[in-house]
């Protein structure tokens, strides 16, 4: 893309968030209008929705902290002297079933679709803008996400963590191989993948698809292999070599796997496959490798000990997440869906947060509608997350010039990897802004 074309199309990313920010406003008229509540003490209505149940993706524990939050906060008296009504609905994996989530929470007059999971974007948001319904804190999967003027992201989705990945890896691998999913979410991939290694004078990955349902890895596995072998040829015409040695000071092949819920599957055809005991270097993003999924390997003798993992947030065992752990004990100990390791409960547990401090904002006896709750979250003063994210603010000025991504206010990520059978801080690895690589990327969507 050259650079005439991009600000052109960065452009109208930010004309698009501007005029639908005036929209919701006020500044203009959208048909219909859903939720709303009178003054201190009724009861506010939001919902949750995820993926349970599937042969892909399942996110459990999204909704399973949704209603953890809504006993914790409704046992303090509500936020701001409202109750809160938390709905939950399985989204299927299916266009249609996020399209139902989002039917339903229109039905419910719910103010908000809060820290949910989708691939589905275009079947979703649609109908929540039609009702000037905001969608807090989704997970991020969705390049709709970034751009509705109704979406308010608590993360950089899945570009920061590929992009923070091949960051990560171009600073300790000679090539690498990227598995993942042969849908349209998964083919944005790539170009982020490689954003982070061109970012590090990277040669491109290797690309190879997979059926997110598959059973069966083993081709992948086969060309993973080869393709991340050091004297591999480059892609692209690129060189892996960063200076003037042969290889730049690494030999290692790397390969990448993001497959959700299936990342464990293709690693395990992935150890069958290397007879000749390579052992190449293996990484993944939260949401495809979790601490719950190294426990449940073996721990310490898991086949993931060593692995490197991008994150979005801070480890779990830091701190600054002691009140979701609270909340989680008090309110979830028979749940084993929730849990704090999980990628997916941070996100909704963070998404409730920016609800609670929006909410906040109302005064005693004034009106709440899911408009009146954009007009906030679009408000001039940044809502704080307890240190889990940066200080996230979504006016016109917070937006960035990632292309498709104009809404990306948070594009922070933290290093991780495997030791002892935990995940940990990457030694040495502060966490890392990834807007600025993004900003130099082609556009993905």
């Amino acid at each position: 893309m050259t650079t005439r074309r991009r600000v052109a199309t960065l452009s109208r990313s930010l004309l698009a968030t501007a005029l639908g920010a005036c929209l919701v406003a006020g500044c203009g008229v959208l048909p219909g209008g859903s939720g709303g509540s009178g003054g201190t003490g009724s009861t506010l209505t939001v919902m949750t929705f995820a993926p349970e149940g599937t042969k892909a993706t399942n996110m459990p524990g999204m909704p399973g902290m949704a209603k953890a939050y809504e006993r914790w906060v409704n046992s303090k008296g509500g936020i701001n002297g409202h109750k809160l009504r938390v709905l939950t609905c399985n989204e299927h994996n299916t266009p249609t079933g996020a399209a139902d989530c989002a039917r339903k929470a229109i039905a419910e007059k719910a103010v908000a679709v809060v820290g949910s999971y989708s691939q589905h974007g275009r079947a979703f948001m649609a109908p929540l803008e039609t009702e000037g319904i905001p969608f807090i804190g989704g997970y991020g999967v969705s390049s709709e996400e970034f751009q509705s003027p109704l979406s308010y992201p608590v993360n950089g989705g899945q570009p920061v963590l590929l992009a923070g990945a091949g960051h990560q890896l171009g600073r300790a691998c000679a090539k690498v191989a990227l598995v993942r999913p042969d849908t349209l979410a998964g083919d944005a991939l790539p170009v982020q993948l490689n954003a982070g290694l061109k970012a590090n004078q990277m040669a491109e990955a290797s690309d190879i698809r997979a059926a997110e349902d598959s059973a069966d890895f083993a081709p992948q596995a086969r060309e993973a292999l080869i393709d991340s072998s050091p004297s591999a040829p480059a892609k692209g015409g690129a060189t892996a070599v960063k200076d003037g040695s042969k290889d730049g000071g690494k030999d290692k092949g790397c390969v990448a796997a993001v497959l959700g819920e299936r990342t464990e599957t293709f690693f395990d055809a992935f150890r069958r496959a290397d007879t000749q005991g390579r052992k190449p270097q293996i990484s993944s993003v939260l949401g495809s490798v979790s601490q719950a999924l190294v426990d449940r390997t073996g721990g310490k003798d898991s086949p993931f000990e060593g692995a490197y993992v991008t994150s979005w947030y801070p480890v779990a065992s830091d701190p600054l997440w002691a009140p979701m752990h609270r909340v989680i004990t008090e309110q979830a100990f028979a749940d084993n869906t929730v849990d704090i390791d999980d990628s997916g409960a941070q996100t909704t547990w963070i998404a409730y947060s920016v609800l609670g401090e929006a909410l906040k904002r109302f005064k005693g006896d004034e009106e709440i509608t899911a408009r009146k709750l954009a007009q906030k979250l679009n408000g001039a003063e940044p809502i704080k997350t307890g240190g889990l994210t940066p200080d996230l603010s979504w006016r016109y000025q917070d937006m960035r010039a990632v292309a498709g991504f104009p809404r990306m206010v948070n594009g922070r990520v933290t290093f991780q990897v495997v030791q002892q059978g935990r995940l940990v801080a990457q030694q040495g690895d502060q966490s890392m802004d990834m807007t600025p690589t993004l900003e130099q990327a082609p556009r993905s969507n």
